[in-house]
């Protein structure tokens, strides 16, 4: 890069990123003075609830509303009737669209699945429009709904001919390869619905002003919240405002534009005062996405000396009747391990349920599972050791594409996971590891994820008093953007992280895209790194120029250090006096950043509010890890414990290790959640345990210890700054590792999760 250079010895700026850092943020919210969207209190203010379907498909007969509009402090009853034609239809965020389901909120006396919503209440206080809510009565004409796989009129289409990008794999001749193998596992592993339940509800308020609309909504991508209200009201985008602010937890829910957000801002405007929505943890199943189940048929084949020879995987996963939305995943286990002959198949099945969207790591969580599984299976037909079996199989090159990996530390990371674990203590043997009543087996598999990242823009700015302002609408979710972002313009400018101000989370501010995909720091600290060499740029061009205090020097040899440009013979001059001789109100620039290989069009992408995540290029570009897991089941009563977890991951360079560690613990914590607890029961088409009392998650108490290692991943193909993302890998193959262990322990194959007691006895 040319122009100023950042180096010297200057106390918390130089070096900052790779150093562990508290969250900048985390003061704010441990104290309960972050402001969150549902925090937000505007002049006559109005409470909405909503009312949902009891049935699962048919139409709405009537409405009795003669209960609830006798509650006090009501101020009005909005169904389809009110709103049928006050809503235009947007297309789904992945299908061109803004929104997280096609289905038009409000927009029929159609029922198309269970739990959606049929009416909006709103009163003076929560209280009322929740009392009236409860007393709305809607009678309904009933018709039989699909729930899941099997079901009578579950419709089963290819996803190549639901989603026009995808194609199924065909490499090489499978069925021949499993005609002649020396060893075959052929088995079906099922996965559950499982559902998000961040602390923070799926909330919003909006407010009118004129004919400006703002909105007060936790989103994970508010530009096509913003593009997608202003497309079904009919408003000009630039007259909506979306703000977000710190988002309590998604986990791949608040997923563009919601349902519930069109019908609150029209009763807003018909009522002429805000109206703010806190729906029920309950209502929250249905009004929101959700991971569908899944089902894998897979088909492993090896030669005699365990190296693979073919591998086959069919996998159905249920979407609803509307929407084109269904995760594949086969391309990241068709690439995984080396394999001379791949074909993969993946179906969606549509059901009468709602839609159903990104949940961590999407598409790896259930179908490494499947894959991971099998691998332990090949394993102990061979009587090897599990990851004996991955490194016969380990490839430089995707076995598809022909493509190198840009880096392939998958292996170091199972050594260095092995060393930190103990797996040199597994016995080989299942059943054959005891503590006292306790049966222990030990278990392992790969966490992988594909590298994204999309185009950003950011404002950065240096005032003449030294500290330096970042701007962005992209959406603090948790993950510790703030803290990376400070540090990383405390490092590219020369300046402490204490006098560095970050804002996030508003579309007022220069267009970023979606927070998902673990693409959040790869784009944003890309954008930032070109900001701070535009601006480092001019600096040097200005601090050098005739009649400039530093005229005369080359700019390419100046340096930011010890709060001062520095000059190659050593003079030089504060950079706030440097800031002040430019302007003295500041320097600023706006940085637009665009992967390299993007679509030329990526920035008009980005600022129409639509998905633009990359993963081209002449490399594969993944993420690496290794998961082990230690159970101990009781051999009595069947008792599941998880005593370890260890996880060794790979994910380039690391800019806050303290931050990247507790996202691994926390993923790889959730992954104990998707092995034994996740589950959210079908009764029909209806979810059963709609709530954080029967729908279990883990807690402290249900892991001993748990361990993430960082392993050095030098990768600087990936992108400029070597940074791959680590938000989703954690997650990944947790549950395939404590499946694994349980196998170890007991002998017993578990091949649908979650992992009940009753299937150890």
């Amino acid at each position: 890069m040319k122009g100023l250079t950042n180096g010297g010895s200057h106390e918390g700026s130089d070096g900052v990123l790779g150093r562990p850092q508290a969250r900048i943020e985390g003061r704010a919210k441990v104290t309960g003075t972050a402001i969150y969207a549902s925090d937000r209190h505007a002049d006559g203010l109005a409470h909405a609830a909503l009312v949902t379907s009891t049935i699962a498909r048919g139409r709405i007969r009537d409405f009795d509303l003669a209960a609830a509009e006798a509650v006090p402090d009501l101020l009005g009853i909005f169904t389809h009737r009110d709103f049928a034609g006050a809503i235009a239809p947007v297309p789904h965020l992945m299908a061109g669209g803004y929104a997280n389901s096609s289905h038009r909120p409000l927009g029929s006396d159609r029922v198309a699945y269970a739990g959606q919503i049929v009416a909006l209440v709103v009163g003076q206080t929560p209280e009322a429009a929740a009392r009236a809510a409860a007393l709305v009565r809607v009678r309904y004409a009933p018709e039989p709904a699909a729930a899941t796989f099997d079901d009578p009129g579950a419709e089963t289409v290819r996803l190549a001919d639901l989603k026009a990008h995808h194609e199924d794999i065909a490499t090489g001749d499978p069925d021949a390869a499993w005609a002649a193998a020396a060893a075959r596992v052929a088995a079906r592993y099922a996965t559950p619905v499982q559902h998000h339940n961040p602390i923070e509800l799926f909330t919003t308020c909006c407010a009118w002003d004129g004919d400006r609309l703002t909105v007060y909504e936790p989103s994970r991508y508010i530009g096509a919240v913003r593009h997608g209200l202003a497309a079904q009201l009919g408003l000009d985008p630039d007259k909506v405002r979306v703000v977000s602010g710190p988002i309590g937890g998604h986990f791949g829910s608040k997923f563009a534009l919601s349902q519930y957000t069109a019908p609150v801002a029209l009763a807003a405007r018909r009522l002429g005062r805000p109206v703010s929505l806190v729906p029920t943890r309950r209502q929250c199943f249905t009004i929101a996405n959700y991971r569908p189940e899944t089902r894998h048929d897979i088909r492993l084949c090896a030669d005699r000396d365990g190296r693979f020879t073919g591998l086959v995987h069919v996998a159905e996963v249920v979407t609803s009747r509307f929407d084109p939305f269904a995760m594949e995943g086969a391309d990241v286990t068709a690439s995984l391990y080396a394999c001379p002959a791949i074909r993969t198949e993946e179906r969606a099945v549509r059901v009468d349920r709602n839609t159903p969207g990104p949940m961590r790591a999407p598409p790896e969580v259930p179908y490494l599972f499947a894959l991971e599984s099998a691998v332990d299976e090949m394993a102990a037909q061979f009587g090897l050791d599990p990851i004996d079996l991955r490194r016969r199989n380990d490839t430089a090159r995707d076995p598809v594409s022909g493509k190198p990996f840009s880096s392939r530390p998958l292996m170091a990371c199972f050594d260095a996971g092995a060393a930190a674990f103990g797996w040199a203590r597994r016995a080989p043997r299942p059943g054959s590891m005891r503590e006292g009543a306790w049966r222990v087996g030990l278990g392992c598999a790969a966490s992988v994820r594909p590298v994204k990242i999309a185009a950003a823009t950011l404002r950065l700015r240096l005032s003449a008093d030294g500290g330096a302002e970042v701007a962005c609408a992209h959406h603090e979710i948790g993950n510790g953007i703030t803290t990376l972002l400070a540090m990383g313009a405390a490092e590219g400018l020369g300046v402490p992280v204490e006098r560095v101000r970050v804002e996030l989370g508003d579309t007022a501010l220069p267009a970023a895209g979606l927070s998902g995909g673990s693409s959040t720091t790869t784009s944003l600290m890309s954008a930032l790194a070109l900001g701070c060499e535009q601006l480092r740029a001019r600096l040097a061009r200005e601090a050098t120029a005739p009649g400039r205090p530093l005229a005369g020097r080359d700019p390419a040899g100046l340096r930011l250090t010890g709060g001062r440009l520095v000059a190659a013979d050593g003079s030089g001059l504060p950079l706030a006096e440097a800031v002040a001789g430019i302007d003295g109100a500041g320097v600023e620039t706006l940085a637009a950043f665009v992967p390299p290989g993007s679509a030329p069009d990526a920035l008009e992408v980005l600022r129409a509010g639509q998905i633009g995540l990359s993963t081209g290029g002449d490399a594969l570009k993944w993420a690496f890890g290794a998961q082990f897991a230690e159970v101990h089941v009781h051999a009595e009563t069947g008792e599941i414990r998880v005593a370890r977890l260890t996880g060794a991951f790979a994910a380039g360079r690391i800019l806050n290790p303290l931050t990247a560690r507790s996202q691994l613990l926390g993923g790889m914590i959730w992954g104990l959640g998707s092995a034994l607890l996740e589950e959210t029961v079908l009764d029909g088409a209806a979810y059963r345990n709609p709530d954080l009392a029967e729908y279990l998650v883990p807690t402290a108490m249900d892991v001993d210890a748990v361990e993430a290692l960082l392993v050095p991943d030098p990768d600087e193909a990936v992108n400029p700054l070597g940074v791959k993302g680590l938000g989703e890998l954690g997650v990944i193959g947790v549950n395939a590792a404590i499946a694994n262990a349980v196998h170890h322990a007991t002998g017993r194959r578990i091949r649908a999760l979650p992992i009940r007691i009753e299937a150890m006895l």
